[in-house]
């Protein structure tokens, strides 16, 4: 449980440390997995091989539905702006309550253009022709988040390397080497589900 924990933490943290080769985020399809070497096609169309550690945590991302979002829910979401100040969600991830606080606070986000991560307590919630509404609350502030009905919603549980097989979706924080990426966090899709974030 500790080394998942772990894993969470690591995985919803948007802002790194300053370091000379920060981490990256990558997603896309396995190729091919002959341990320790990984390969994927990166959304871009790229090729990626990457080195995979035996201690490099999996976390299953597992489609969930959004009643499962309530007040006091501690929640993930990507998101776009809109001029109102207001946030457009992009996707959902729902934490287990053992990772409550994980990456906590509001941070750029790279899944598109312009978009955000918030991580934070749903304090507040409500319906309307928008969908569902959501008043999110962190240490440093809080913010309006509105969730479009069919914006997938995911949570996680603790995966093994059983899952690495071709065709499976992926999203994998990676550390940049000399000639080489290793796999630090690999967050994976059963069935060829995509982990949207």
């Amino acid at each position: 449980m500790k080394r998942y924990l772990i894993l969470l933490l690591a995985l919803a943290c948007g802002a790194a440390a300053a370091q000379s080769n920060p981490p990256v985020r990558l997603r896309g399809t396995v190729e091919s997995f002959v341990a320790p070497d990984l390969v994927i096609k990166e959304r871009s169309g790229k090729i990626f091989k990457l080195m995979l550690p035996e201690e490099t945590g999996i976390a299953e991302v597992i489609p969930t539905d959004i009643t499962t979002v309530q007040p006091g829910s501690f929640i993930g979401t990507a998101a776009l702006p809109r001029v109102d100040g207001k946030l457009v969600a992009l996707e959902v991830v729902v934490f287990p309550e053992a990772a409550r606080g994980t990456g906590e606070g509001h941070y750029p986000w790279d899944l598109k253009p312009e978009s955000s991560m918030t991580n934070a307590t749903v304090a507040n919630l409500s319906r309307s022709s928008d969908g569902r509404t959501l008043s999110l609350r962190y240490k440093e502030g809080e913010k309006t988040v509105i969730v479009p009905d069919g914006i997938p919603v995911v949570t996680l549980r603790a995966g093994d390397r059983s899952l690495i097989v071709p065709g499976a979706k992926v999203f994998i924080v990676a550390e940049p080497g000399d000639d080489q990426f290793t796999v630090r966090r690999l967050m994976i899709g059963r069935n060829g589900f995509q982990p949207p974030m």
